[in-house]
């Protein structure tokens, strides 16, 4: 019932947008100048436009309050975990082990390699 209701509303809403697209930016019909012996005359067919216009427009607001209040009282039984990530694995990384300090003698430093860690005699 839900996805046929969500449809509906995609089509109107479609349908809405092509009907405001057809309309001239100054309120008039389908084209510039409306012949009079045509089917419908250019303020005919400007009004058949707004009719539609204002009744989709209705529609469209109805349809989003009614699947705003079916999404909310739609019970779900289960979850989706497919997207669910996993916590990531934090490996520590071994501290750097120091010479005792009664192995280095008094007053000199330890030799160091580029990076600065002292090396082990």
């Amino acid at each position: 019932m839900f996805t046929f209701l969500l449809v509906v509303h995609a089509i109107i809403a479609a349908a809405l947008v092509t009907v405001i697209l057809m309309q001239r930016s100054e309120g008039g019909g389908l084209t510039s100048s409306g012949s009079p012996a045509g089917l419908m005359s250019a303020r005919g067919a400007a009004d058949f436009l707004t009719r539609t216009t204002a009744i989709l427009a209705t529609i469209f607001v109805l349809m989003s309050i009614a699947l705003a209040v079916l999404a909310a009282t739609r019970s779900t039984t289960s979850v989706d975990t497919s997207l669910q990530r996993s916590a990531p694995v934090q490996q520590q990384a071994p501290a750097p082990s120091a010479p005792p300090a009664a192995a280095q003698p008094q007053g000199q430093p330890a030799p160091a390699d580029n990076s600065g860690v002292p090396l082990a005699r």
